[in-house]
């Protein structure tokens, strides 16, 4: 669609706008393109330009600046991704340590934010199947017992049990033993319709015991965590004048359901997907971009990272950040 000399004219005015944020005119492409063109026959390409809508003329300047359809085309045809700096590598690795799914979580969205300067995102894991890996009770009080219940993914839960009895240690301990040799490694859906028929076995005291524990328990660890994570927000405050756009992009933010719908699309790419502009149908900026890629827990996908900025954003250096986060965010889930 486009020659090699308007590929290239393109390139450098993308490049220039993206560094500078200044409308950029033929002459100063003139001084900077290596093509030996005369300023006159870079008005006629940028003119060309323009009419195929890669570019635009703001009405204070005779320069030009990129549209969506032109930052659309530098990223998918003309941009060189630069590696990840290795102290910024670093700074990720130090941070995305195998840990609770949820501080990973956290953690990646502000780093997200503090290496790109713009909001950073990350779809917090779908949960499986919660299932029961072990519990123990400690008695606090005559009538309040705490219990502190384990699950698969290494989730751990401490409620504070109000019993109508007074439990002493071994009892305690039986009614424990009890759940962790019959019910460990079974979904709590299951432990629901299997608790009904075999606590009849058990002393009165320690099958109410029991099966309090294995409902207080079951809710616990069933409870709804907060699906986007969002670091950053106030970084975007710079990328419209418009403010009433503004407040629209940060009631997405509270809102977060149409965000999360827009995140959930791009689990289903390979590797990093970028929405420029009109193109989330989301994001009620033009001047605003989203770099995702999806991470991945035990080689299932399950969660998707990202990082929300102006279209005039350093894409070569963004891409890799999001990127790299997504594997280390992998990596870190899947030895949790």
């Amino acid at each position: 669609m486009l020659n090699d000399r308007a590929q290239s004219l393109l390139k450098i005015l993308v490049e220039r706008y993206i560094a500078d944020g200044q409308p950029v005119g033929s002459r100063a492409l003139s001084k900077v393109s290596s093509l030996e063109l005369s300023p006159a026959t870079i008005r006629n390409v940028m003119a060309d330009l323009e009419e195929m809508g890669f570019v635009a003329s703001p009405h204070t300047s005779a320069g030009r600046i990129p549209t969506p359809k032109g930052y659309r085309f530098f990223v998918d045809t003309l941009l060189t991704v630069r590696p990840m700096e290795q102290l910024e590598q670093e700074q990720l690795q130090k941070h995305l340590l195998p840990d609770d799914p949820h501080r990973v979580v956290s953690a990646a969205s502000q780093l997200l934010s503090d290496l790109t300067h713009f909001a950073g995102v990350v779809v917090a894991p779908r949960r499986r199947g919660a299932v029961l890996r072990h519990v123990e009770f400690f008695r606090l009080s005559e009538k309040r017992v705490l219990l502190i219940m384990v699950a698969s993914d290494g989730e751990v839960q401490n409620r504070v049990l109000l019993t109508d009895v007074v439990y002493s240690p071994s009892q305690l301990v039986e009614a424990a033993n009890f759940i962790n040799q019959n019910y460990a490694g079974l979904e709590f859906d299951q432990l629901r319709h299997k608790v009904r028929n075999e606590l009849t076995q058990l002393h009165g005291d320690i099958s109410a015991l029991t099966q309090a524990a294995l409902a207080t328990g079951s809710e616990a660890l069933k409870e709804k965590h907060e699906d986007v994570v969002i670091s950053g927000e106030r970084n975007l405050l710079e990328i419209s004048s418009d403010m009433q756009r503004l407040r629209k992009m940060f009631d997405l933010f509270e809102r977060k359901t149409q965000l999360l719908g827009l995140l959930e699309q791009s689990e289903r790419a390979e590797g990093v997907k970028i929405f420029i502009g009109g193109e989330s149908q989301l994001v009620p900026l033009d001047e605003c971009s989203i770099v995702t890629a999806p991470y991945e827990v035990d080689g299932v996908v399950m969660g998707t990272v990202g990082v929300i900025g102006p279209t005039r954003m350093a894409y070569e250096r963004v891409i890799p950040i999001v990127d790299v986060t997504a594997k280390l965010v992998s990596s870190a889930l899947s030895q949790h």
